[in-house]
């Protein structure tokens, strides 16, 4: 990939996603930089940690942090993930806020609209999903938003369709510091291997099972092991409940199959391998309100 020749033109910083949940954050962010990095699921609280993505291009290296949606916390996982969220507002050049093509501002829009006037970083506000509404319904959209907050810029798109996203991006480019890259134009994110691994299994089980559960599940990776043109996983899904762990399982082993097999593909088109992946069901009590099993599980209270 070439660079511009003039390096002093070249831009780079750091850009945030922030809204409630179930708005599109991971899938825009996904479709943005071209690959699968971040999970997604139609139900909430899905991101649970910030996910960080690079763009590069010849004119431009954009760092993508994806946060979790911002909503009431029941629990000290839920305080960690709201805390995640609004600490990355003070650490960008410029942020995204997401929302869907509606006329009504909840609580939820309204305690986010509060913590961004609480910064001074240009906010541009997507209007996401608009593949799924009529054009009078963004109108009225951009008209109910526009006059409760002062936003830098307002960009109506789809994620899921690709539909207006490289506009988002040359929008983005206008408020980049001028800079070199921060990382090698190959990058596409910071997450380890094992992590990513352990979010696209807990994607598949978030896909596969009742509402009530995915919430009280977290996944590790125990072990990658390469042997040849395979790759040995082995993982643990760890849940609140005894009860839960029946269901994780299902008769016969059949839930757990099918929520291996499902993941199994994904997994081999990011490590672009065959792999042989091994799960196992645990049981660890209310851990989400646990801050050591918390941290044993990638939610470190001390980060935020």
């Amino acid at each position: 990939m070439k660079r511009v020749n003039n390096m002093s033109e070249y831009k780079a910083g750091f850009c945030a996603l922030v809204g409630r949940p179930n708005v599109g954050k991971s899938t825009l962010m996904n479709r943005l930089i071209g690959m699968k990095i971040a999970i997604t699921s139609s139900k909430p609280q899905t991101t649970r940690n910030k996910i960080q993505t690079v763009y590069t291009d010849e004119e431009r290296q954009i760092v993508f942090l994806d946060t979790p949606g911002i909503t009431k916390a029941k629990n000290k996982l839920g305080d960690y993930m709201v805390k995640v969220a609004v600490n990355t507002l003070q650490e960008v050049d410029v942020v995204l806020y997401l929302v869907e093509p509606s006329d009504y501002i909840g609580a939820a829009e309204q305690e986010i609209l509060k913590q961004l006037g609480k910064i001074k970083t240009p906010v541009i506000l997507v209007i996401n999903k608009i593949d799924t509404v009529k054009q009078e319904q963004v109108v009225a959209c951009i008209n109910t938003y526009k006059d409760c907050y002062n936003f830098a810029e307002i960009v109506p798109l789809s994620a899921k369709a690709g539909e207006n996203t490289d506009h988002l991006i040359e929008v983005i480019h206008s408020y980049l510091p001028q800079g070199e890259a921060f990382y090698d134009e190959d990058t596409i994110t910071n997450q380890p291997e094992r992590q990513i691994v352990a979010e696209l299994i807990r994607e598949k089980a978030l896909t596969c099972l009742s509402d009530e559960i995915p919430h009280g599940i977290a996944v590790v990776t125990e072990s990658m092991k390469y042997r040849k043109d395979i790759c040995d996983v082995q993982a643990t899904i760890v849940c609140e409940r005894d009860s839960h762990k029946g269901i994780i399982i299902g008769k016969q082993g059949a839930m757990l199959k099918k929520i291996g097999t499902m993941a199994r593909r994904d997994i081999e088109e990011l490590l672009e391998c065959r792999v042989n992946l091994q799960l196992w069901v645990k049981v660890k009590k209310d851990w989400r309100d646990e801050e050591l099993w918390m941290k044993n599980f990638g939610y470190n209270m001390k980060d935020v």
